[in-house]
């Protein structure tokens, strides 16, 4: 990222954070009114301008119905997206909202209607304004919550989410950086007061960043502890995939019929699977459970039970290599017996009426 964390990000420097969106029909770009999307925004219609041919965009504000000031706010953006050119629309998340979890549930809702809007306008990608310290907090609720490596890599450049590609083109930005390109534009924001709010997790954290920063733990160096960690957990990945091949091979299949269904889509081989490391029993039993199963996806925590309780099954199977397990998870049943593992989908609970 050129310049210093104080500097107004220049034309050039934003041509780089968007091109590889250069040939997308549309592109949504999620749009709050805050600082860092405001600036997003900004950002994209002055790239979209200087290309000749490009993508649309969309700007779009999802008005979560928990403020009374977030209608007024949706106007707002509204005014500056045409004023740059850019279509805008709000879209509302109407119904009761949850007494517990409250955050968890209107993030949830905001990608789901951010990509309700990307597929009715025929975009392909939504662009969201998560920056590097957006980054480091989230590296640090997740930290504090025990995840595993997969949960420290935080959040993804790109992903995929309800059909849509999600990317976070300003995940290396600091906050900082956008605040002066804003100041610079003569573009006032709006503040969002649960940003402080101490009841909620992200802000009581935010509140520890200046001193975690004082001992090294700065924005910078935490997101770059994540990134480091999403290398790490790439490479794993590509052991599991490995790992799914041979246990395919184990049970006579061809390396072309090697997909995404036969590792475990019936069963495979207890011993091979108890010869592999923790790390990797853990995550093909993720992946199983994940695929099989219709309540998940798994909590790593309940896998990880389940891998010990495995364990302990076989080992108590002894001269009789006949162990027997059978359990239930994130919608999937797991049974050990005949030194085989099989995992399928469990049977859907009937909900009783009256």
């Amino acid at each position: 990222m050129a310049g210093d964390d104080n500097s107004p990000i220049s034309a050039q420097t934003a041509k780089g954070l968007f091109a590889d969106f250069k040939g997308a029909p549309a592109i949504v770009l999620a749009v709050s009114g805050g600082p860092d999307s405001l600036a997003l925004m900004w950002l994209a219609a002055r790239w979209r301008h200087a290309l000749s041919r490009g993508p649309r965009l969309l700007a779009v504000t999802v008005d979560h119905g928990l403020r009374a000031e977030a209608a007024g706010e949706a106007r707002a953006v509204k005014h500056l997206a045409r004023s740059l050119g850019l279509s805008h629309r709000t879209m509302r998340w109407t119904g009761a909202k949850p007494k517990s979890g409250l955050p968890a549930a209107a993030r949830s809702a905001r990608y789901r209607l951010l990509a309700k809007a990307a597929r009715e306008s025929g975009a392909t990608h939504i662009l969201t304004a998560h920056t590097r310290d957006d980054q480091a907090e989230t590296l640090l609720m997740r930290l504090v919550r025990g995840s595993g490596i997969a949960g420290l890599s935080a959040m993804a450049r790109e992903s995929e989410r309800e059909g849509v590609r999600l990317a976070r083109p300003l995940l290396d930005v600091p906050k900082s950086q956008l605040i002066a390109t804003l100041n610079k534009a003569r573009l006032g924001f709006a503040d969002d007061p649960t940003n402080r709010d101490a009841s909620f997790t992200r802000p009581r954290l935010r509140a520890l960043m200046p001193a975690l920063a004082a001992e090294g733990g700065d924005a910078r160096n935490l997101a770059r502890l994540a990134s480091r960690l999403a290398r790490a957990n790439a490479a794993i990945e590509l052991l599991v995939d490995g790992a799914e091949r041979y246990l395919a091979l184990r049970d006579g299949m061809t390396p072309s019929s090697c997909g995404a269904d036969v590792v475990a889509g019936k069963s495979f081989d207890a011993e091979a699977f108890a010869a592999m490391t923790d790390e990797i029993r853990l995550r093909l039993l993720l992946r199983a459970i994940n695929r099989f199963g219709h309540e998940g996806p798994a909590e790593l925590g309940k896998v990880e039970v389940l891998l010990s309780a495995l364990d302990e099954a076989m080992a108590e199977s002894g001269a009789k290599r006949r162990p027997r397990l059978k359990k239930t998870l994130a919608g999937a049943l797991i049974s050990l017996a005949d030194d085989r593992i099989s995992i399928a989908s469990a049977p859907r609970r009937r909900h009783r009426s009256g």
